[in-house]
């Protein structure tokens, strides 16, 4: 890595060396080997009871959270002073990826190390933490999150959970129902929202056998059947004063910065999820026969397996590249002192748009991977006999959870936004350059000797255009640019695809030299194949979001300017495909594992 830390949002603006970026093949032993073991305890402890743990048995869900903690997989992010192994980001995605494959077994896992744990991690007193963080990293105890109510789900600060200090000044009397709490049925530590007097959002360390605490039936789910779904029903629930967490009227510092990680983590579990599903299409591909052939030999498959490869490889590059982000960043934070979690949370806030990016790109991505999935077993993929049913059923709360993709899609440029009119972003002086660039023919050749040339050149166009349609927004629409929904969710799209796009050539181009030639080919035909979709992509965001901007000849000109920004050279990209498909078919795998 270089000495200069990268801004969060700062990729729009920047060319940035290959050299700078974290990629999976830069794993040490160490981490490749706790997701080796955590591989090992899915395929062996998790895999064997999928059907069962879907009938809701919670026995076995429990049962493996333990070993869970025998093995060391809940204490990744807890300090060490307090029996946790406190290991890099980059360590807690690959555990985060492999795990997914435990079906809704992964669920349980990832509320309890994410939103479960880390809250009491952040903000828990040391009273707090002696008390319970040794219980939930070891697997003794399950957490739980509860923020949603029945009326309140994105809009957390709406919430109507009340608390309200005891006569004699002891405890805290919480009254409300939370709603879809993931783990609730079998949790033992409830991080629960209310508000003191109705007004002060608070967050409190709320155990599940104190006076008033009831765990409601389980959630009737289209998918994720293995996990618990509960209300929680809080009837004078009884919590010592000394639970509160944080500080009084400060709950939405928790709230939020908690689901900053939680949606990075959530894009890590879905790719990972990405990588099985695709493999069991292709497997099967392998095995069905029509006409006398197998239908991994035809064009219409072998199309959905090369595009679904070359998604799940901009997941992949996207995800690790943002764990060497954050890794850096809280790198320079001095560990110790009264000050460290609250330098701890504003370095993982710095990249809370790159973190909604991880969770709208990854959470996509599996989306169309178990469609075409699905759509590759044909009927067989609508029965529970098969896997794809189960795929397709479990993905779709991925797309909800941790803020739905709306409400992210609108954070992205939102957070972007601000940081500009706060000065820690000079959008405002590059959308002046875009403009001009607009306005001015261009000539430029792409030199093909160069290493995804045509791909990096598209990168810089991409740039170009998202700062000429939020330049656009904002000056048309200035502080009330916050109010046009449309218009910010299209400019998301573009710059969720810019993120992909470089993600994946930066990755591709730090490791091309370290592979075999033909390893180089395939990854060739990876970037191009993504290239051609976030070109297509990202142009179909900007001519939208032109026309909701301007009208008459300035529409005209910011039009011609969107051809001439998302234009992709793809040629041999049939080819491409083809290449991939048929080494993806031959190997039966994720190629680039």
């Amino acid at each position: 890595m270089t000495e200069k830390i990268l801004r969060g949002g700062e990729y729009l603006i920047c060319d940035i060396p290959c050299a700078d970026v974290f990629t999976p093949e830069d794993f040490s032993d160490e981490q490749k080997q706790f997701g080796e073991t955590t591989e090992r305890f899915v395929t062996n402890e998790i895999v064997p009871h999928l059907d069962e743990i879907d009938k809701q048995n919670f026995d076995l869900v429990v049962e493996g959270m333990q070993k869970c903690g025998e093995l060391g997989l809940l204490m990744m992010d807890a300090p060490e002073e307090y029996g946790g192994l406190e290991l890099d980001k980059a360590s807690s995605m690959l555990v985060a990826e492999k795990i997914s494959a435990g079906g809704s077994f992964s669920v349980a896992y990832a509320a309890h190390t994410g939103i479960g744990t880390l809250p009491l991690v952040y903000y828990g007193t040391p009273g707090q933490k002696d008390k319970y963080l040794e219980k939930i990293i070891s697997g003794q105890w399950c957490a739980a999150y509860c923020l949603t109510e029945p009326g309140s789900g994105s809009d957390a600060l709406g919430a109507q959970a009340s608390a309200l200090l005891s006569e004699d000044g002891t405890h805290y009397l919480l009254n409300g129902t939370k709603q879809y709490i993931t783990n609730g049925g079998f949790a033992q530590l409830f991080t629960v929202f209310a508000k003191i007097d109705k007004e002060h959002f608070t967050a409190f360390l709320v155990e599940k056998d104190f006076e008033g605490l009831t765990v409601g039936p389980e959630e009737k789910k289209m998918g994720i059947k293995g996990s618990s779904t509960t209300p929680i029903i809080l009837d004078n629930c009884r919590v010592p004063v000394e639970n509160v967490l944080g500080e009084i009227g400060k709950g939405h510092k928790i709230a939020f910065n908690v689901l900053n990680v939680g949606r990075f983590k959530l894009g890590a579990a879905v790719m990972g999820a990405s990588k099985v599903a695709l493999v069991t299409g292709i497997k099967y591909a392998n095995e069905r026969v029509q006409f006398k052939q197998k239908i991994s030999s035809f064009g219409a498959i072998k199309e959905k397996i090369a595009d679904l490869t070359a998604d799940i490889y901009a997941s992949e590059s996207l995800v690790y590249r943002l764990a060497g982000l954050l890794d850096t960043k809280l790198a320079t934070i001095e560990k110790g002192g009264d000050n460290y979690y609250a330098a701890y949370q504003k370095g993982i806030e710095e990249y809370a748009a790159e973190c909604g990016i991880s969770k709208v790109f990854c959470s996509e991505v599996l989306a169309r991977t178990v469609d075409e999935v699905v759509q590759i077993h044909g009927g067989y993929g609508y029965v529970s006999d098969y896997p794809a049913e189960r795929y397709y059923r479990d993905e779709r709360i991925n797309r909800i959870f941790e803020g739905t993709n709306e409400i992210n899609r609108l954070l992205i440029p939102g957070m972007i936004l601000r940081k500009a009119m706060k000065g820690e972003l000079p959008l405002q002086a590059e959308a002046m350059k875009a403009f001009e660039a607009l306005m001015t023919p261009s000539f430029d050749a792409v030199d093909e000797a160069i290493d995804f040339a045509a791909e990096k050149a598209l990168l810089k166009n991409l740039k170009t255009l998202f700062l000429i349609l939020a330049g656009t927004g904002v000056q048309k629409f200035m502080d009330k640019i916050a109010d046009e929904q449309e218009i910010l969710m299209a400019a998301a799209d573009i710059a969720i695809q810019i993120f992909a796009l470089e993600s994946t050539v930066l990755r591709a181009e730090k490791t091309l030299s370290a592979f075999s030639e033909r390893k180089q080919e395939l990854l060739r035909a990876a970037v191009k194949v993504f290239a051609f979709r976030a070109s297509e992509e990202a142009g179909s965001a900007a001519r939208k979001g032109a026309f909701y901007v301007e009208e008459g000849d300035t529409l005209t000109m910011i039009l011609s300017g969107v051809r001439r920004f998302s234009k992709f050279d793809a040629t041999g990209l049939l080819a491409a495909k083809r290449l991939l498909a048929e080494a993806s078919c031959e190997e039966e795998k994720y190629l680039f594992n």
